[in-house]
């Protein structure tokens, strides 16, 4: 199987076949910078030797990627291995829709599209959680609602959900938990590294990716030997724990709760500033998207997201013709979920001073040839060189996700670079938003052509020509390089301060 990557990469709001993003990092994306001097420290205090004994046997002190592991640190690294490790339930999803509902590709990628609409409006939770605070807390009590939201929404989608429109509905909640935590802990992030050094803020960061990581890793790893072996309810059910972890690790959150008679009072003021700063935001927002040198590069991207694929449509296939097993499809991913460790590797070690017109023009170019190898999958060609479906679909999947990501880390810098100073981390976000909706364009668009070309679960004749004209596809907003800046995406060090920063 060729289970090319989106090219929002990390954003991603697909996974590697094509199904509904439902939580995981992993594929990098929400727009992390990896560090790679990842190191796990244990560090004992020590004093003079002329110092009472007493003084030398403090306790240690731990530390992961540099960063202490208080209470407070631990709760933000493991929200982000939750994101990580909901990966657990994407084949069962799949499978689910293309199985127990024998749904058609076509349907299946509306329900991704739809299902990926809760990440288009982050900045809406991030005025909500910043405006209004529940029960007296801005972070402890939406991590706790983020979590139990998410356990609902899968323990329904475990035991009742029998409809295309129930499980949309339930695979939507689970979205909405998901991005709602995410930019609840992208703040606590964001919190703790303000006045911080650079390597300060950037161990934290590395501390939060490399827990996502861990989760997707894990998840990918066990996540199609479940479903062979227990069926896609039972990861349905065992996936509804996992959002628990986020409402049981809120009360190490270090937060000042607003108490007594100020909190009553503070209600309706606080409804009264959440809608001022919600109409001040917008203004600002709008004076700043409109500026030529950020709404030409921002539509830029959108158009460059909003390509068709064909994701779906070989999920289908690959499963349906192939045999492919959900065993080996839990390996494939797990392939792609290093591969995108390398795509970060790739960008960090040869791509950082390459100009953003010049990456973007090649990656374009070499990532539409390559797409085409999906072609050798659909006719057999593969199986003419002696190369195995099995082995051409693990060794083309591990290209494409390297050459995705790497591609898609020029957008987050970009981003970065187009946010004014006093709105970064809204600005941010937006623009994200906007990457994230070319991506759902991209994604309604194909399931488009999939109808056309009348593709169904168990017809694949035209899947080569379309596979052909996606890939063709993606080289259209190549003429329009000319609305990204010249330089370097990494002219300014402030760029990548930015990145380490910030999230999408």
């Amino acid at each position: 199987m060729s289970t090319s990557v989106s090219r929002s990469g990390s954003s991603l709001l697909f996974n590697d076949e094509g199904e509904p993003f439902l939580g995981s990092r992993t594929n990098a994306g929400k727009g992390d910078m990896l560090t790679t001097d990842a190191e796990l420290e244990i560090e004992v205090s020590s004093t003079s030797k002329t110092a009472p004994r007493k003084n030398r046997c403090r306790m240690s002190t731990i530390k992961l990627f540099g960063v202490d592991l208080s209470p407070d640190n631990i709760a933000v690294a493991m929200v982000y291995f939750v994101q990580g490790v909901l990966g657990l339930a994407r084949l069962a999803v799949s499978f689910y829709l293309k199985d127990d509902l024998h749904l058609d590709p076509a349907e299946t990628a509306v329900i991704t599209g739809f299902s990926a609409l809760p990440w288009l409006v982050k900045p809406l939770y991030g005025f909500i959680s910043d405006s209004v605070p529940l029960f007296g807390y801005r972070r402890r009590s939406y991590l706790v609602l983020s979590g139990l939201l998410g356990a609902l929404s899968w323990s329904l989608m475990a035991s009742v959900v029998d409809s295309k429109y129930s499980a949309a509905f339930c695979i939507l909640l689970g979205s909405l938990s998901v991005a709602f935590s995410d930019v609840v802990v992208d703040s606590m992030v964001v919190e703790r590294a303000r006045g911080e050094s650079q390597s300060t803020s950037g161990s934290l960061q590395s501390l939060c990716w490399g827990s996502s990581s861990f989760g997707g890793i894990v998840s990918s790893y066990f996540s199609g030997s479940l479903v062979e072996t227990y069926g896609v309810r039972f990861v349905f059910g065992v996936t509804a724990l996992l959002p628990l972890i986020t409402s049981a690790v809120a009360v190490l959150v270090k937060e000042q709760p607003i108490f007594g008679s100020a909190r009553g009072q503070s209600l309706p003021f606080t409804y009264h500033d959440f809608m001022e700063s919600s109409k001040q935001n917008i203004i600002q927002l709008w004076s700043a998207v409109r500026q030529p040198n950020v709404f030409l590069p921002t539509l830029f991207i959108f158009l460059w997201q909003a390509t068709p694929h064909s994701d779906s449509a070989m999920f289908y296939f690959t499963t349906n013709t192939l045999g492919f097993t959900p065993e080996f499809l839990g390996r494939v991913k797990l392939v792609t979920s290093v591969a995108s460790l390398l795509g970060v590797g790739l960008y960090n070690g040869f791509l950082k001073n390459v100009p953003l017109r010049k990456i973007f023009l090649v990656t374009t170019i070499v990532g539409s040839a390559l797409g085409m190898t999906q072609v050798f999958l659909v006719t057999g060609l593969n199986r003419k060189f002696g190369i195995s479906d099995e082995w051409f679909a693990i060794g083309d999947s591990l290209i494409l996700t390297v050459l995705a990501q790497a591609s898609f880390m020029p957008v987050l810098v970009l981003a970065a670079r187009l946010c004014p100073e006093g709105m970064e981390a809204t600005l941010f976000a937006t623009l994200m938003s906007i990457s994230n909706g070319g991506s759902v364009v991209g994604g309604l668009v194909g399931a488009g052509l999939t109808q056309v070309f009348g593709i169904t679960k168990d017809r694949f004749d035209n899947l080569a020509a379309l596979i052909i004209l996606c890939n063709l596809s993606s080289l259209l907003p190549l003429p329009l390089l000319g609305l990204l800046p010249e330089d370097s995406p990494d002219a300014n060090q402030k760029d990548t301060d930015d990145i380490e920063m910030k999230s999408n």
